[in-house]
């Protein structure tokens, strides 16, 4: 699928990032302002001063500066107290906080709580220009990355799966392959990774008629097994007031999916089987067998040939299946394709519940990297759907997020669930930034906010490879 260049406009001209200066003394206001001069003239940086605690966060509220020049002492607030009441409501913000009572303990305590930095007055026109330029420059990386993944998610979104690695590319060829040929196509993968999502674009790519039905095989009673894959006619059993349509006449010209087939007991194994061979069923209480045009897709979280071997499955009937077969992988062999189901998740719950979530801060991405996910794509939307909800600021927090996930890994998990290293994470987003790029490195180069040079080194990497 060739995807189109995206527009690199708003990454080469991002809006100037808003700055709160709060200090009682007017002196130190104008000497803010007059140093970071430079750095409105050009567009970077927009400045709004306050001269109290009630005032700084008025402003704060309604304008949601990226960053504060926060004094520590003020006539109606406490500068740490002030600190507090910012970073619960964006944990985003950064704080630099400002004081003329300088100690080391004050200063530990203030990172501790969030600040990003703490400076001494009078501070000098070069430390304060360098530490506000260095956010300034942050901001701007963090916002070229956001709306890179954006237009990578956009183009990593395929037949409603997000698949940028190289694992989920594969089941994605395996779909375009099988899709207009198959008669039946067995789908493995462990609960929660997908294998529906894979099954209905299997079913868009044979271009069918018919619709697309499901059938929970775990749920189905044994004794009405018959009467639910097949139908009845009126009168057959207690109960059978009229004809009823089973689910493989419903599937006529389209796709039967069979959801857990590997719980299906072996007696309703021998009934299905023989539906499929003959392509008609009989109705209970019916004489007269009906054709049926249904192709089969059958998915379990089982390895099906492991319970054909212990007698649990039908051999005749797994190979009638597993003449093709697509593995969707655990979430833990596709950790690169995690910020962007994270992105593409938060953006539908926060749509869904009416609130603008910018992001992850960085502490809870940090927990959702680290944490191995063991019920798969289907946890990932599970948690942040509730970290959604939770959320009272624009950012979800590492408090939002379930307990479990905030929680540290137990010993020897890494073993279990590798997490990739930071390196392998940069030089796997510098191939997807130029694939989103449509191979135009200097367009890539741009959007990451790193040098040429900078991507291809990544690109040359031994690991990139």
């Amino acid at each position: 699928m060739a995807a189109s260049a995206p527009s690199t406009a708003a990454l080469s001209a991002p809006a100037a990032v808003r700055l709160l200066a709060v200090d009682d003394e007017p002196e130190i206001l104008a000497l803010i302002a007059a140093t970071l001069e430079p750095m409105t003239a050009c567009g970077d940086l927009e400045i709004t001063s306050a001269a109290d605690g009630a005032a700084a966060w008025e402003a704060f509220v309604r304008l949601r500066p990226g960053i504060v020049l926060l004094d520590l002492r003020l006539p109606d607030a406490n500068g740490m107290e002030l600190l507090a009441r910012m970073l619960a409501a964006d944990p985003g913000v950064h704080v630099l906080l400002l004081t003329g009572y300088y100690s080391t303990a004050s200063a530990v305590e203030a990172i501790q709580q969030g600040a990003s930095d703490y400076l001494e007055k009078p501070f000098s026109v070069e430390r304060l220009r360098a530490a506000v330029g260095v956010l300034v420059e942050e901001a701007g990386r963090r916002r070229q990355s956001g709306e890179l993944q954006r237009e990578l998610a956009a183009h990593a979104e395929v037949d409603g799966m997000i698949a940028s690695g190289p694992a989920m590319q594969e089941v994605l060829a395996a779909i375009r392959r099988y899709g207009p040929h198959f008669s039946a196509v067995l789908v493995e993968g462990p609960t929660g990774a997908g294998k529906e999502l894979v099954a209905r674009a299997l079913h868009r790519h044979a271009g069918r008629r018919g619709p697309m039905v499901v059938a929970n095989c775990s749920a189905i009673v044994e004794s009405l097994f018959e009467a639910e894959m097949f139908g009845h006619v009126k009168g057959a059993f207690t109960g059978a007031s009229s004809d009823r349509v089973g689910l493989f006449e419903a599937a006529h010209q389209g796709t039967l999916f069979l959801d857990e087939i590997g719980d299906l007991p072996l007696p309703m194994q021998a009934k299905l089987l023989r539906a499929i061979q003959e392509r008609q069923v009989l109705r209970v209480g019916s004489v007269t067998p009906r054709a049926v045009d249904v192709r089969i897709i059958a998915a379990t979280h089982h390895e099906l040939s492991a319970l054909t071997r212990a007698g649990r499955f039908r051999e005749d009937l797994y190979y009638r299946l597993a003449a093709l077969r697509i593995t969707v992988p655990p979430l833990a062999e596709r950790r690169e394709d995690l910020p962007l189901l994270t992105r593409h998740f938060l953006a539908r719950y926060s749509a869904e519940y009416g609130k603008p979530l910018r992001g992850l801060t960085r502490r809870a991405q940090l927990a959702v990297a680290r944490y191995a996910w063991p019920g798969n794509i289907r946890e990932l939307e599970n948690a942040l759907a509730a970290a959604a909800l939770h959320a009272a600021a624009d950012f979800v927090d590492v408090d939002d997020l379930p307990e479990a996930v905030r929680a540290p890994a137990p010993p020897g998990a890494d073993a279990a669930t590798p997490l990739l290293t930071l390196a392998e994470m940069e030089r796997r987003y510098a191939r997807q930034a130029v694939a989103a790029m449509n191979g135009n490195k200097v367009q890539a180069a741009a959007a990451l906010g790193i040098s040429r040079a900078t991507l291809y080194r990544l690109l040359r990497s031994p690991s990139a490879t």
